[in-house]
């Protein structure tokens, strides 16, 4: 067989991102054989990807990605085990490209079966680089919106990303979006307002306010009046668009839309965060 050349080598790395030895190792191993020194590779991964299954993978980068025309939005967290990996720029790079193909679909599924750049899929990529890198690599999160208009927030350091759904395409909604989705980054509500609250949620805070009325010698007939009163509270405290709005505590975020344009409104909210 003929000698391995730096040029190979180099080549097999480009293409899958696997250090030089590892590299040569598959070439030497495939006689040359481009192609099926990947396919090693790809079995050295799923290897190690099967030996870390179990491992936590609680760090990595959340990415969210906005289509054109802002009608489109995804949330993408890829984890793996540790920030030293995390903050590597291939391993940021990767993860941008996979929000890119994720932007693409509508479905956590569809995007692992998608192909990425040409070759394997977005799951065998993901054991690639399990093999690659040595962690457990793996999606973490997938959320997507559609609405007149999308925007996005990334928080620094890649841990928290929002999308956030406006009811138009106004002048100002970008700003807005924005500021909306750097709100529930910032602030993490529960839900949008308060019909998307669970019931069981709202139940289980009137029976902790009347627990604590009770404590402070609150007349039983009196519980159930000022227990919504304090539901109130926990709306305004727990829902996007009743908190007070971070840049302006003397209007809710809701408030704060309807001055950019009057009959803007929030519709939604993703909010995706590692750990």
């Amino acid at each position: 067989m003929s000698k391995i050349t730096a040029a190979e080598v180099n080549k097999l790395r480009q293409a899958t991102g696997a250090g030089m030895m590892d590299c040569k190792k598959a070439l030497v191993e495939a006689e040359g054989d481009f192609d099926a020194a990947i396919e090693l590779l790809r079995k050295k991964g799923q290897k190690v990807a099967a030996n870390r299954a179990d491992r936590d993978s609680s760090e990595g980068a959340v990415i969210a990605r906005v289509n054109d025309d802002a009608s489109v939005g995804v949330v993408v967290s890829v984890n793996c085990e540790t920030d030293f990996v995390a903050k590597n720029d291939s391993y940021l790079d990767l993860a941008n490209k996979l929000a890119d193909i994720a932007l693409e679909h509508s479905a956590k599924d569809a995007f692992l079966a998608a192909t990425f750049e040409g070759s394997l899929t977005v799951a065998d990529k993901l054991t690639e680089q399990t093999g690659v890198i040595g962690e457990k690599i793996e999606i973490g999160g997938f959320e997507r919106l559609e609405a007149p208009f999308v925007g996005s927030y990334i928080h620094a350091g890649n841990k928290i990303a929002t999308l956030v759904s406006l009811s138009a395409s106004v002048e100002g909604a970008a700003e807005a979006a924005k500021n909306v989705a750097m709100q529930a980054a910032a602030m993490n509500p529960i839900a949008l307002n308060e019909e998307g609250v669970d019931a069981k949620i709202i139940e289980k805070e009137i029976e902790i306010a009347k627990d604590q009325l009770r404590a402070e010698g609150k007349p039983e007939a009196m519980l159930d009046n000022i227990a919504k009163g304090k539901i109130k509270r926990f709306f305004k405290d727990n829902t996007l668009v009743n908190q007070d709005y971070i840049k302006d505590s003397k209007q809710s975020v809701a408030a704060y839309v309807k001055s950019v344009n009057p009959d803007l409104v929030v519709t939604g909210f993703k909010r995706l965060a590692l750990g």
